[in-house]
């Protein structure tokens, strides 16, 4: 059966190195042996939304029943033996879903419930929710808490109780100088709640999301810092750019500055929030304050509040109200101000006003705590619109089961008409460098949470405008993260586009989706007090908030959109391709998609149609507002 499904990844990987030029080689992590499974079937495919690929399960000691966690080895750290019996730890037990098969039905017709419906109908019952409560006191871990949807419930203990509980072994680890924990043996719960636990998340306290950001140097000042630009045909005043020639390998290089007779050739500019309106075609959208944007953040989020405050001002945004969501116990670490200030001001910059940021902060980039945050997201229903600009390599939720329970959390998200958009990363077609599970660089995995069927991945482009501001062409950024998921399968919603849509049983997940603007030399100016003021700043975690805010502007014009994944790719689906124009970038519109046509990320190059360096394509706004009706 195994070899099977190996046949079936590289199938597919060979498949996609003959449509539009796509290339790669197959991986699959050692450790972790899937066994053959349909999207609908197969014996580890029964839990969560049944779109993860099953886990090749060893045998289980008697009276245990497996799940979706396994040994989390970290084979790049040090393993200083057991860990320290009387250590404090908290853990996050995921519950499985009922009836996963109804849900993705629901979301895929576009269908909308409420956190109420999607607990009567999809969530663990109050029954369920009982046998594992008391089990967890039995064992006697304290503090239990159970999320409002019955997917988690949290609890603490010693490591010694913890260990006992679900026959795990928990050990202590020097990783980077750190001391870090992991569970060195899989998760297991007793056979009585076979079927109900889908995953155990807090065995490893290890940080496999990150928020890499592409910083330029500071400048004097932001561009204009006077009134932004009116919602009118009127170009914006010229501003200084460079020509930019653009290699069939993506990577662009500055020319001279433009001459008299070359002033609609692609220009490589640094935007502010403002600029992007002209850019993706939106300056003839009105604008509403009636939707709120959701950004998942973590630690201490003060200074980026301030930060925000100072960059609506420097282009005369209107100022956004921010509600700060704590989640779970707090944390006074301000390494990510700098990603949580790029996002509120991306996000609500593009679309122009929100009613309310909702500022998520959870306590770390642990895959535990970023479970608790969807659930607030999910459970909270406030913000239609959500973003998440970071990740990790998808091993590592595959491993400790978090990718089963995350998923969980986002379908549920979805089904209530919420969009969480995800960056693709910024490692190009291949695997983040240096993993704590000791997968090496150049493997073609693709990162999470953007690998997630339930999110928008958002992948990384090249922006150039004409002098006045206008749409020019786009190339892959060539450090944008895309490819194809080892883990998990493709939604139904997808498949007509992918250029591998089965092999066999197996469909799976291609990453991006779509793409946005992401290269550092054409990114955007913004101000960031802890890099002495204004800088420029690039990569997907740039190109996610953007998409999400332009999502933001379209269910400001049409509320009833809902989840936006089926509706991009239908549209996709049913629109024609327009022959490319004469300037350099080329690319195609199709439908509200400039569809990439020259340059790429890496292993894989852009071609008409939708490809693992820019999905999609970008998306024109304007076009988007077309072709939905208001």
């Amino acid at each position: 059966m195994y070899r099977l499904a190996a046949g079936a990844v590289a199938l597919g990987l060979v498949t996609a190195s003959c449509s539009g030029g796509h290339s790669a080689g197959s991986f699959i992590p050692s450790g972790a042996v899937p066994q053959s499974v349909a999207q609908t079937g197969g014996s580890s495919a029964e839990s969560g939304m049944r779109t993860t690929r099953a886990v090749a399960i060893s045998a289980v000691p008697a009276g245990w029943a497996a799940t979706a966690t396994q040994a989390f080895d970290l084979k790049s750290a040090s393993d200083q033996g057991a860990l320290a019996s009387t250590k404090s730890l908290t853990v996050r037990v995921g519950l499985n879903l009922r009836n996963p098969q109804g849900l993705q039905s629901l979301i895929k017709s576009g269908g909308r419930i409420t956190p109420a419906e999607f607990v009567a109908s999809y969530g663990p019952t109050s029954a369920q929710v009982g046998q594992v409560e008391k089990y967890l006191q039995s064992r006697g871990l304290t503090n239990l808490t159970v999320e409002p949807n019955n997917l988690i419930i949290s609890a603490t203990g010693t490591a010694a109780e913890i260990g006992a509980a679900f026959d795990t072994k928990l050990h202590a680890f020097s990783l980077n100088g750190k001391s870090v924990y992991a569970n060195v043996s899989p998760a297991y719960v007793p056979a009585s709640l076979n079927g109900i636990v889908v995953a155990v998340l807090g065995l490893n306290d290890v940080q496999t999301f990150t928020t890499p950001l592409h910083k330029g140097t500071t400048v004097a000042a932001a561009r204009p810092l006077t009134a932004a630009p009116s919602a009118s045909a009127t170009p914006m005043p010229e501003s200084p750019c460079s020509l930019y020639s653009v290699s069939l390998v993506g990577l662009p290089s500055p020319q001279p500055e433009p001459s008299p007779v070359a002033q609609d050739a692609g220009c490589a500019r640094n935007y502010i929030p403002s600029d992007y309106w002209r850019a993706y075609d939106m300056m003839g959208l009105p604008s509403y304050p009636t939707v709120n944007v959701a950004i998942m953040a973590e630690g201490s989020v003060s200074a980026s509040i301030s930060n925000l405050r100072i960059n609506e001002q420097g282009d005369s945004l209107a100022q956004a109200p921010v509600v700060v969501k704590t989640v779970g116990p707090g944390s006074s670490d301000t390494s990510g101000d700098d990603e949580w200030t790029l996002d509120m001001i991306a996000s609500s910059g593009m679309a122009r006003t929100v009613k309310t940021i909702y500022l998520y902060a959870t306590t770390s980039l642990t895959d535990s705590d970023i479970a608790l945050e969807y659930s607030r997201w999910v459970t909270d229903d406030l913000a239609p619109v959500g973003n998440s600009s970071f990740g990790g390599c998808e091993y590592g939720p595959y491993v400790d089961g978090s990718m089963v329970l995350d998923d969980e959390e986002l379908a549920e998200g979805a089904a209530q008409g919420q969009t969480m958009f995800a960056s693709s990363g910024d490692t190009g077609s291949f695997c983040s460098v240096g993993t704590p599970n000791g997968v090496p660089a150049g493997i073609p995995l693709v990162e999470y949470p953007a690998a997630s069927p339930y999110v928008v991945a958002v992948g990384g482009t090249t922006l150039l405008t004409k002098t006045d501001g206008s749409y020019e062409g786009e190339v892959p950024w060539y450090s944008g993260g895309g490819g194809l998921s080892q883990f998990e399968y493709g939604p139904a919603w997808e498949a007509a586009a992918q250029p591998v849509n089965s092999a066999g049983a197996f469909t799976f997940r291609g990453v991006p989706d779509v793409a946005m603007d992401a290269d550092l030399q054409t990114g955007m100016t913004i101000y960031l007090a802890d890099a002495g003021g204004w800088t420029t700043i690039g990569g997907t975690s740039l190109a996610s908030p953007l998409m999400a805010g332009g999502w933001n502007r379209m269910l400001q014009l049409k509320s009833t959109l809902g989840f936006a994944p089926p509706i991009l790719y239908s549209l996709w689906n049913a629109s024609a391709a327009v022959t490319p124009s004469g300037v350099f970038p080329p690319t195609r519109s199709v439908g509200p998609f400039n569809d990439l046509i020259v340059g790429g990320n890496g292993a894989y190059t852009a071609a008409p149609g939708y490809d693992y360096a820019s999905g999609l394509g970008s998306v024109n706004i304007g076009r988007l507002d077309g072709v939905l009706g208001r």
